[in-house]
C-alpha cells in the first residue's frame, strides 16, 4: 500500500486506525474501574427482592469468584505482585489484615449491644417504678438509688412518695402511667418502624435461613425498637425485652457490618455476624454468654460451623463484658434476678420437679395453642388498630396487676424477689412466714392463672413484646406455690420417714429453688428447647448443685411437650405466617408416607421456560415484568426439553438494561442463552487474531455495507458504531450451567434434606435430562399442609386447618405473595388462623363473639344517646354537638 493511501484504501486505512486506537485505550483502562464496574455487575445481579429467598449455592459462588479477583485497589495489587522478602511479608500482613477485619467487626457490634442494653435496663427501670411514685430529692431516680439508706431492698422510705398518697389515687395513677406507656409505644411503632413490633425471632430465624425482609435488621428497626422496649416493659402489659433483645441485637449486627463491603455484598458473611449477634442479644438478657452461643446453635441457625461458632462466642463475650462494665443495677450483676444457692437438695423433692416439668409442658402447649388464636383474631379484626389493642390490654393489666404483689412489680423484680433463700432477704411481706403460708399460696395461684391469660393475650401486640421473662414469672409463681406446699409438709409431718434426710438444726426445704425450677420449666416448654435453658439457669446461679434437678425438670417438660407436637412458639409463628422456612431436623418417623412419596407428586408441571436458540427480546422483557417469578429454566428449544441451566429474574433485568443501552439495537431483536463466555487474550495478541477469536454477542442485521469490528463494552455486550441493525443478543453468560436437579423418582424427605443443607432456591426436575418440572421450599411446605389436612380430617371431623389471605403479618406492608422461583409463585395456603389441631374454636370463638357483643352494645348505647340529644332544640344544634364531641 503506498502512502499517503488513495481513497479507496484510506477509509480502510483509516477504519483500522481507529480500531486499533479504540481497542489500545480499552487496554489502557485500569484494572481498578474495570474492577469496580465488575463489582458493580455482579452486585446488581445478586441482589434479592423483598419476601424472596436466597439461592446459598449461587451466593456462595459468587463470593468465591470475588474473592478470587483479588483487590481492586491498583496500588493494593501492585504490592501483591512484588517478589522477594518485603513481597512476602506485604501479603502476610494484608492477609492478617483481612482476616482480622471480621473480629474487629464482631467486637464492634458486642460493645454496641453492650452498651445498647445497660441503657434499655436502667431506662426501664425507671419507667417501671415511675408508675408507682417519684422522688423528692431527684425526679430521675429509681426507688431503689432514692431509698439507699434503707437495709431492706424492696423497702420503700421519706424521700419515695407514691403518687396521690392514698390508695385509689395510687391505683388510678398506675393505670394512666401505664396506658400512657403503651400509647408511646404503640404510637412510635405504628408510625415509625413497623417492624419493631412483636419479637422477632421468628422473622430473624426466617432470615437466617435465606428469607428476605427488607428494612427488619434496619438502623430505624433498631432506634425505635431500643426507644420503644422499655416503655412496652413499663406500660406493665405482660410481654419481656428478653426476645426484642435478640431483635435488636441483630439490627445493630446487620447496620455495622453493612459500613463494609466485604459483608455488605455477600449474604453468607453477613448470616455469621447476625447469628453472632443473636447469640450476644441473649447473653446481655440473661447474663449467660455460652447460654447465648447454644441458643443460636440449637434454636437460630440452621447450617452453624465452627467459624460461626467462635464469632458467636466472641461477640457474646464481649456483650456481657460490656454489660457488666456499664452495671446498669450496681450490684456487680448483669442481671437482676441473678442468685447463687449453697444448699443441697434431697431426693424426696424429685416428685415435685416432676409435678413442676409436666406443668412447664402443660403451660407452653396451652399459651401456643390459645396465642396463635388470638393472633388470627387479631389478624382478622384488629390490623388495623394496634394502637387502641395495646393501651387496652395495658389498662386492663393495670387495673387486674395492681391487686396482686407478684404482678404489680416488674417482672424482672418479681423474679429476683421468687429465687431468693428466706435467709437472703427474700422475706418480702411475709413470703417466708407460716402464717401467711396459705395467703401466700392464694396470691401466687392467682398470679399464676392471670399472668398465663394475659401472656396469651398479649405476646403478639403492636409493641416490642418478647415472651420469655413473662413465662419464666408464670413458672416462678407456680414453682414457688410448690415450694411452699413441700414446706408446709414438712413442717407439719417433721417425722415422716421421707423427711429424714433433712439436718434437724438447719432449713431442709428451700421455697426460691422451685421457683427457680418452674421458671426453667415454663421457659423450656414455650419454646422447646433444653440445653440452653439448662445452661442458662446454671448460668444465673452460678452453681452446679441444682443442675441434676434442672435436666430432670426440663426433661419432663420436653416429654410432656413432644406429645402435644408443632414446636415452640417462634416455629409455631413462622408457620402461621406462612414464611418459608424448612425444620432444623430431619423426618424421623419412617411411617409417615407423605415423606416417602416420589417428588414428582407435589412438583410444578406447567412451569415457563425459555428456549436457549431464541426468544423474543421484547417477550423476555414482559415476562419478567408481568410474572412474580424469580428465575426460568433455560432448555434447548421449545421442542427440546433438555436442560440448559436456569436463569435468575434479577440477572435477566439487568442483562435487559444493558441491552437496551446498545446502539442500534432492532426492535424484534432475538436473544439466546448460547453459553458463549468473552475471551480474555494476552495484550501481545494482534489486532486481526483477536478480532477472529472473539465470540460476538450481538450478530449484525441485514442493513448496511461496512463490517466494522464490534468494540466490546462492560457487561459482556456489543456496541457497533455504525448504522447497522442488531438482530440478536446473546445472554449465555448469565445462565446457571449447573443448577441442582433431581429425578422424578427422588423421595421427599431427600430433596427436604437438599434445601435444608444446601439451600437452593429451586431444585429442577429432569427425566433422562429433559426437564419435567421444577419444585422449591414453598411446594414442599404447602404439600406439607395439605397432607396434614388429610390427616386430620380423616383422625377428627372437627379440627381443620383454614388457609388465610397471605399477607404479611404488618398490615402496612404488601403482600407476601411474591414469588420465590420460576415456573410457580408463592400463592400460599400456609397462612393458618390457628394451630393445626385448633380449628375454629375455643378462644378464637370466644373473642369472636365477645367482639361482635361489644359492637351491637356500643351500637345501641349510641342510638340511645342519639335519640335522647336529637330531640334537643334544632336539628342543626344537635349535629354540630354531635360534631363537637
Amino acid at each position: 500500500m503506498s502512502y499517503p493511501p488513495n481513497s479507496a484504501g484510506q477509509d480502510v486505512f483509516e477504519e483500522h486506525e481507529l480500531l486499533a486506537a479504540e481497542i489500545r485505550h480499552n487496554r489502557r483502562q485500569s484494572d481498578t474501574e474495570l474492577r469496580a464496574e465488575e463489582a458493580e455487575r455482579e452486585d446488581l445481579m445478586r441482589r434479592y427482592e423483598d419476601f424472596s429467598t436466597v439461592d446459598w449455592i449461587q451466593d456462595s459462588l459468587l463470593e468465591r469468584t470475588v474473592q478470587s479477583k483479588g483487590p481492586t485497589n491498583p496500588f493494593i495489587a501492585r504490592l501483591d505482585r512484588i517478589d522477594g522478602a518485603f513481597g512476602y511479608v506485604w501479603r502476610l500482613i494484608r492477609r492478617a489484615l483481612e482476616e482480622g477485619e471480621s473480629w474487629v467487626v464482631i467486637s464492634l457490634v458486642g460493645v454496641i449491644i453492650g452498651i445498647s442494653a445497660g441503657m434499655i435496663s436502667i431506662i426501664t427501670a425507671w419507667l417501671s417504678d415511675m408508675k408507682l411514685g417519684y422522688c423528692t430529692t431527684g425526679w430521675w431516680l429509681t426507688q431503689k438509688y432514692c431509698c439507699l439508706e434503707i437495709t431492706e431492698e424492696f423497702e420503700s422510705c421519706a424521700e419515695w412518695r407514691q403518687w396521690g398518697g392514698i390508695w385509689p389515687l395510687g391505683w388510678i395513677a398506675y393505670i394512666i402511667w401505664a396506658a400512657a406507656f403503651a400509647f408511646s409505644a404503640a404510637f412510635l411503632v405504628k408510625n415509625f418502624a413497623p417492624y419493631a413490633a412483636g419479637s422477632g425471632i421468628s422473622e430473624i430465624k426466617c432470615i437466617l435461613g435465606g428469607f428476605i425482609i427488607k428494612g427488619f435488621l434496619s438502623v430505624e428497626t433498631f432506634l425505635i425498637k431500643g426507644l420503644t422496649l422499655p416503655l412496652a416493659i413499663a406500660s406493665g402489659l405482660s410481654v419481656g425485652k428478653e426476645g426484642p433483645s435478640v431483635h435488636v441485637a441483630c439490627s445493630i449486627g446487620n447496620s455495622v457490618a453493612r459500613m463494609f463491603s466485604r459483608y455488605d455484598r455477600s449474604h453468607l458473611k453477613m448470616r455469621e455476624i447476625v447469628t453472632a449477634s443473636s447469640a450476644a442479644g441473649v447473653a446481655v438478657a440473661f447474663g449467660s454468654p455460652i447460654g447465648g452461643v447454644l441458643f443460636s446453635i440449637e434454636e437460630m441457625n440452621q447450617t452453624f460451623s465452627n467459624r460461626t461458632m467462635w464469632r458467636s462466642f466472641v461477640c457474646a463475650l464481649v456483650a456481657t463484658f460490656t454489660l457488666a462494665s456499664v452495671d446498669p443495677f450496681r450490684t456487680g450483676k448483669i442481671v437482676l434476678f441473678q442468685v447463687s444457692y449453697d444448699r443441697d437438695w434431697h431426693y424426696f423433692e424429685i416428685p415435685a420437679y416432676i409435678l413442676i416439668g409436666i406443668f412447664g409442658g402443660l403451660y407452653g402447649a396451652f399459651v401456643i395453642k390459645f396465642n396463635l388464636q388470638v393472633a388470627a383474631f387479631r389478624r382478622k379484626h384488629l390490623a388495623n388498630h394496634g394502637i387502641s389493642e395495646a393501651v387496652t390490654l395495658a389498662i386492663i393489666t393495670a387495673f387486674v396487676g395492681y391487686m396482686n404483689r407478684f404482678l404489680r412489680e416488674d417482672m424482672t423484680e418479681s423474679l429476683s424477689l421468687l429465687f431468693r433463700e428466706c435467709e437472703g432477704g427474700g422475706d418480702h411481706e411475709g413470703l417466708c412466714q407460716t402464717s401467711s403460708q396459705w395467703r401466700m399460696v392464694n396470691s401466687l395461684l392467682i398470679a399464676t392463672v392471670v399472668r398465663t391469660a394475659l401472656v396469651v393475650v398479649s405476646y403478639g401486640c403492636k409493641v416490642p413484646a418478647g415472651i420469655f421473662v413473662p413465662s419464666m414469672a408464670v413458672g416462678a409463681t407456680f414453682g414457688r406455690m410448690i415450694g411452699i406446699l413441700v414446706k408446709a409438709m414438712h413442717t407439719s409431718y417433721p417425722q415422716a420417714p421421707w423427711f429424714a434426710a433433712c439436718a434437724p438444726d438447719a432449713p431442709c426445704i428451700t421455697p426460691g429453688t422451685y421457683a427457680f425450677l418452674g421458671a426453667a420449666a415454663a421457659l423450656g416448654g414455650i419454646t422447646r428447647i433444653t440445653v440452653t435453658v439448662v445452661v442458662i439457669m446454671f448460668e444465673l446461679t452460678g452453681a452446679l448443685t441444682y443442675i441434676l434437678p434442672t435436666m430432670i425438670t426440663l426433661l419432663v417438660t420436653k416429654a410432656v411437650s413432644d406429645q402435644f407436637g408443632g414446636g415452640g412458639i417462634s416455629d409455631q409463628m413462622i408457620r402461621f405466617n406462612g414464611y418459608p422456612f424448612l425444620e432444623k431436623e430431619d423426618k424421623e418417623d419412617t411411617m409417615d408416607k407423605a415423606f416417602i412419596e416420589p417428588i414428582a407428586n407435589m412438583m410444578k408441571k406447567d412451569i415457563i421456560t425459555m428456549s436457549a436458540t431464541g426468544v423474543p427480546l421484547q417477550q423476555i422483557a414482559e415476562m419478567v415484568q408481568s410474572t412474580s417469578y424469580q428465575g426460568f429454566p433455560v432448555v434447548k428449544s421449545d421442542t427440546d426439553r433438555t436442560i440448559v441451566g436456569f436463569v435468575r429474574k434479577n440477572e435477566l433485568r439487568y442483562a435487559l438494561d444493558k441491552a437496551r443501552r446498545t446502539r442500534n439495537l432492532a426492535p424484534d431483536a432475538i436473544c439466546t442463552f448460547q453459553h458463549t463466555p468473552p475471551l480474555t487474550l494476552p495484550p501481545d495478541k494482534d489486532l486481526e487474531a483477536e478480532r477472529l477469536q472473539r465470540p460476538e454477542s450481538v450478530v449484525p442485521g441485514r442493513t448496511g455495507s461496512i463490517f466494522r469490528t464490534p468494540s466490546v463494552g462492560a457487561g459482556g455486550f456489543v456496541r457497533r458504531e455504525s448504522g447497522m441493525e442488531a438482530e440478536e443478543v446473546d445472554f449465555g453468560e448469565y445462565v446457571d450451567e449447573i443448577p441442582l436437579t433431581v429425578s422424578p423418582k427422588m423421595p421427599l424427605e431427600i430433596v427436604l434434606q437438599l434445601f435444608r443443607r444446601m439451600g437452593p432456591r429451586v431444585i429442577l426436575v429432569s427425566d433422562q435430562g429433559k426437564l419435567v418440572g421444577l419444585v422449591t421450599v414453598k411446594d414442599v411446605l404447602r404439600h406439607e399442609v395439605v397432607e396434614h389436612q388429610k390427616h386430620t380430617r380423616l383422625t377428627s371431623a372437627n379440627t381443620t386447618i383454614s388457609p388465610l389471605t397471605t399477607r404479611n403479618p404488618y398490615s402496612h406492608t404488601r403482600e407476601e405473595s411474591t414469588s420465590s422461583t420460576g415456573g410457580g409463585g408463592w400463592d400460599l395456603g400456609l397462612n393458618l388462623t390457628n394451630r393445626e389441631e385448633g380449628g375454629n374454636n375455643g378462644l378464637e370463638i370466644v373473642l369472636e363473639e365477645g367482639f361482635s357483643w361489644i359492637r351491637i352494645q356500643g351500637s345501641r348505647i349510641y342510638n340511645i344517646l342519639h335519640e335522647r340529644f336529637r330531640f334537643r332544640g334544632n336539628t342543626t344544634n344537635v349535629d354540630f354537638d354531635l360534631n363537637d364531641e
